[in-house]
């Protein structure tokens, strides 16, 4: 089972391990970000949604115990608006999205690590490439006129291997970054819908429309 990878390692050398190393750890990072999105609700904001909704029509009893039922990691930043309803909008706001921030760091730990994999396997299966292209001249230079096209054919495609190991670990590890950072431009979107809908619930307007015409 492991013979063709083990040859893989013997032919590309110390290039291959670093990349097939790379490869694991960037496999690792990915399973944990996919648990981690997954216990914070990341994309789940269902109860969210209505407790916001109920917090819009000025139903705010209501909304803080739809709240109590979420268990997104977003809960505590919305808990912070609700319960600061009689300060500055601005100031509540500001207040809000430095808590936001604060979580989305947290969530996009790793993507760094993610990112530098992606850049940094081409270069390294590139690196590999040009010294096997270079054992491969001087495995032609040592022949002299004994020269046989295969020394250098193989040597050409040994080479080339680190390339294309370096691009098969670099280009799945660029779709999974993208796919994360999609998912955390659509919590950054939500995250500042909500904290709108927060410091300026359309209920209270609305309310305060009434009280004055009625004045």
């Amino acid at each position: 089972m492991f013979a063709p990878l083990q040859n893989i390692i013997n032919t590309g050398g110390p290039v291959v391990v670093i990349l097939l190393a790379a490869s694991v750890l960037a496999l690792a990072v990915t399973f944990y970000k996919i648990i981690q999105f997954r216990a914070a609700g990341v994309g789940s904001h269902l109860i969210l949604k209505r407790a916001l909704v109920l917090w819009d029509g000025n139903e705010r009893d209501f909304a803080l115990t739809e709240l109590a039922r979420s268990n997104n990691y977003l809960v505590p930043v919305v808990q912070i608006g609700f319960l600061a309803q009689n300060k500055e909008p601005a100031t509540v706001a500001a207040r809000l999205e430095a808590e936001a921030e604060t979580l989305f760091t947290q969530l996009e730990h790793g993507f760094r690590f993610l990112d530098n994999v992606a850049q940094l396997a081409p270069l390294l299966g590139l690196f590999g490439t040009v010294l096997g292209m270079i054992s491969a001249f001087q495995a032609l230079q040592e022949a002299g006129n004994q020269v046989d096209p295969s020394i250098l054919a193989g040597g050409i495609w040994v080479a080339l291997l680190t390339t294309a190991v370096g691009l098969a670990v670099a280009m799945p590890t660029s779709l999974i970054l993208s796919w994360f950072e999609q998912r955390m431009d659509a919590e950054r979107v939500f995250a500042g819908q909500a904290i709108q809908s927060i410091v300026s619930p359309k209920g209270v307007d609305a309310s305060n429309h009434v009280a004055a015409n009625a004045a």
